[in-house]
């Protein structure tokens, strides 16, 4: 499965993503700021996707992709953020990265990260059944 890194400033949400992701078969590092996402992929590498919280103490989401693609641009990456304003939306993906507000159901998330680690759409929903 895939390598990825979360961003996500809040302890409970951070451990439940990265439980999720786990529990699928990614491999997850999971950091509660930019400055320490930066610093990890410095140490291990850039993963297959980025899932990143906008809402981060010191830089937002927005920056941190923006730095984080500095070096590896083809990076996809997933926004998880509380806010569900038009223009975070249309910033999110005007980056080329898939935007979920919180709370979202965790096939919303496990479907992102597929479609960004592949680059095919999933089905949606409904399809799933059989």
């Amino acid at each position: 499965m895939a390598r990825l890194l979360v961003v996500e400033d809040d302890p409970d949400v951070r451990d439940l993503i990265a439980m999720r992701l786990v529990m699928v078969g990614h491999r997850v590092i999971a950091m509660p700021d930019g400055d320490l996402a930066i610093d990890s992929v410095e140490q291990f590498g850039a993963p297959d996707a980025y899932v990143l919280d906008v809402g981060l103490p010191g830089m937002d989401g927005f920056t941190l992709l923006d730095r984080l693609r500095a070096d590896q641009p083809g990076v996809p990456a997933i926004f998880v953020s509380a806010s569900a304003r038009e223009s975070d939306v249309r910033r999110g993906r005007s980056l080329g990265a898939a935007y979920l507000t919180k709370p979202f159901a965790t096939y919303a998330l496990l479907d992102a990260v597929d479609e960004a680690v592949t680059g095919r759409p999933n089905p949606p929903v409904t399809e799933h059944a059989w």
